[in-house]
């Protein structure tokens, strides 16, 4: 097996959500991996601040401020990355965000920004930076964030679970894409289970039981492994070669497992519940 030291030391890696949570645990992972990295968030004092602390540390960073959502702006992101690097290795489409409460308590206008952040930003990222990849002609990463959530049903979290099914899908169908055309790059799903991030206690409830949800999951999370752990396991396993990344892969086993036993016996949607 590979290590992710030498599959990554030397390369440039992009981070998208990169301000916060996971994507800042991975930023710093990647930099202590020896790469260059690129970080991305709409939350530009934030993400400038991440930046600085690892250029303190000896890192050659850019950051931007980048709106996922907007294909324009991930484009100026692709090219400010290709211009000061030259060629990207990994690229992290891990942008995201959520909106608890009963499907028709969310508004339609929080839906749409969910699914153009959650779905819109990994198309707009492989749209923007997949080109460049295949014409290097060199061995690069794609990992996209979806969720453990992405293998099951749950209520109070239609926008956010449509999300992550659909990220699941984007990334089953890319790889298939990338392997009919022969391209040196490897595609990932990255299935995150609990970790300790702010993605709840930032979300907006919606009704009195998506407020409830948001703090129900947001203690949940607090007993989660931390950003710097699932960063590690994460690029560790995506060295390895490996599709479907947990951060917990004993929990990716149980939901994948219980997702195929519930397909295979077509039973009613009920939420995932550990025997």
């Amino acid at each position: 097996m590979s290590t992710a030291h030498e599959i990554f030391a030397g390369g440039t890696a992009v981070i998208t959500g990169a301000a916060s949570g996971i994507g800042e645990g991975l930023a710093r992972h990647a930099a202590a991996l020896g790469m260059n990295v690129v970080l991305a968030d709409i939350d530009s004092s934030r993400v400038e601040a991440v930046a600085e602390e690892l250029s303190s540390g000896g890192t050659r960073t850019l950051a931007m401020c980048t709106d996922v959502s907007d294909p324009h702006s991930v484009e100026v992101l692709a090219a400010s990355a290709y211009e000061q690097f030259g060629s990207i290795r990994l690229l992290v489409n891990n942008a995201g965000v959520e909106a608890p409460g009963l499907f028709w308590e969310v508004p339609v206008e929080r839906w749409h920004q969910l699914l153009s952040i959650n779905v819109g930003g990994v198309v707009n990222c492989v749209h923007s930076f997949l080109p460049r990849m295949i014409n290097a002609g060199e061995q690069a990463y794609v990992l996209n964030v979806s969720s453990i959530g992405g293998l099951s049903a749950g209520p109070l979290q239609s926008p956010y679970l449509t999300s992550k099914h659909a990220v699941l899908a984007l990334s089953e169908t890319l790889y298939l894409d990338v392997q009919a055309a022969g391209a040196p790059v490897q595609v990932s799903a990255v299935l995150p289970g609990a970790v300790r991030t702010r993605i709840y206690s930032s979300a907006t409830g919606n009704g009195a039981s998506g407020e409830g949800l948001r703090d129900q999951l947001d203690q949940y999370l607090s007993n989660g492994i931390t950003p710097a752990q699932a960063a590690e396991t994460i690029l560790a396993q995506a060295a390895d070669g490996a599709f479907w990344i947990g951060t917990q892969p004993e929990e990716l086993t149980a939901f994948a497992t219980y997702r195929a036993e519930h397909l295979a016996h077509l039973t009613p949607p009920a939420p995932f519940a550990p025997a």
